[in-house]
């Protein structure tokens, strides 16, 4: 039986994954899916981390470009302006281990030299030179299937037969590069990029399947907040999503997941506090 990691090394400081790690998303983005704009300036981006903090996040996630289906490509010197100075700002002011959601590796160097701890790369170290900047600072990293681009993943989805092969051998061969490349496998976390071309029976199999991804010995990260599939099976829009996201999480830590990405953070900390009793009254009546 497969176990899921228990810890997550990232640039000296570790990370307990064993409760589930919560992952609080802070999108300094005029056009997300769902935040898009609410904290699109430095100081509104900076009091939403502060809550994020308060209500139990253990990473903050900063990223200052959308890569929603059908979202543009934003131009380096403007990712930097977004999010370098509210990475800066959080690495002084809080303890927060700080993750910069970001595919590019001059962004990626200049938030890690700000006081960022993880490069969450939804490219999996697509871009050349990004591996040498994560291993240089040993950094954590998170790496995640993407199928195609924002522009293009949701023309031909993967679909429920063949997602699961698909993603695995996909983030088998990218843990070994990273691992090549110097990263160290305990700073290494994996993603299925749920949403991120794939179908919503893709989507829903991917969580159920989960247990695949732990062979590695990784930190799963999932993200599926608020996402379209969700509102696929409830018929509401973003908004009224939040039963639904939860309702995912807890069957993806079930399975195995131990970070999860979310803008409700004191919803998933709930939900998290809750699934784990259950299951250990379930492991101590056996």
């Amino acid at each position: 039986m497969l176990l899921p990691a228990t810890q997550w090394r990232v640039r000296g400081r570790v990370v307990d994954v064993t409760r589930g790690a919560v992952m609080g998303i802070v999108n300094v983005t005029p056009d997300s899916f769902y935040d898009g704009g609410r904290h699109a300036d430095t100081a509104r981006a900076i009091e939403h981390a502060k809550e994020l903090l308060k209500e139990g996040a253990d990473i903050i996630d900063v990223g200052g470009e959308s890569t929603r289906p059908g979202a543009e490509p934003v131009e380096i010197e403007e990712e930097l302006r977004r999010v370098v100075p509210v990475v800066a700002r959080l690495a002084r002011e809080t303890e927060a281990v700080i993750s910069i959601d970001t595919r590019h590796a001059d962004v990626a160097r200049a938030a890690l030299g700000a006081g960022a701890h993880i490069v969450n790369d939804v490219s999996a170290l697509g871009e050349a030179g990004m591996a040498g900047v994560i291993a240089e600072y040993g950094a954590g990293v998170v790496l995640m299937h993407m199928h195609g681009t924002p522009q293009t993943m949701q023309e031909a989805p993967l679909e429920a037969g063949e997602v699961v092969d698909t993603v695995h051998k996909y983030l088998a061969s990218r843990v070994v590069y990273a691992e090549r490349a110097g990263i160290a496998r305990e700073a290494l976390a994996v993603d299925p990029g749920i949403g991120f071309g794939k179908s919503s029976e893709g989507n829903e199999r991917l969580i159920a399947e989960l247990e695949v991804f732990l062979g590695w010995g990784v930190p799963v990260v999932i993200g599926v907040s608020r996402k379209r599939f969700i509102g696929v099976r409830t018929g509401r829009e973003a908004e009224g999503r939040l039963a639904g996201t939860v309702a995912a999480e807890v069957l993806a830590y079930e399975r195995g997941a131990r970070v999860l990405r979310v803008h409700d953070v004191a919803a998933a900390r709930d939900a998290l506090n809750v699934t784990r009793a259950i299951l250990a009254a379930r492991s101590s009546a056996a």
